[in-house]
């Protein structure tokens, strides 16, 4: 998996849970319905990107850090979104 799929795939899956500000999800549950290939280090690595382009939020828990989608860029994320699920261009 290239990291640009892996950075939509995980755009998808806060989307589809609705994580947005307040609602997240934890850095051990991001990771997970990835290839165990792409697990750990590199899901990480694309969220921390993410986050330094501002699209994540990253907040520091008792036992785990949490993770959120940016309300304020929710069209870019959108967009960044649909082009995974477009089919590819013949």
């Amino acid at each position: 998996m290239e990291e640009e799929e892996i950075a939509c795939r995980l755009l998808m899956k806060l989307l589809r849970l609705r994580a947005w500000g307040a609602k997240h999800i934890s850095e051990s549950n991001l990771q997970k319905g990835f290839p165990q290939q792409a697990r750990g280090k590199i899901v990480l690595k694309v969220a921390e990107e993410l986050r330094r382009e501002g699209l994540l939020y990253k907040r520091p828990s008792s036992h785990d850090y949490q993770w959120s989608l940016v309300w304020e860029r929710r069209t870019e994320i959108e967009i960044r979104v649909a082009k995974l699920l477009q089919p590819p261009q013949i």
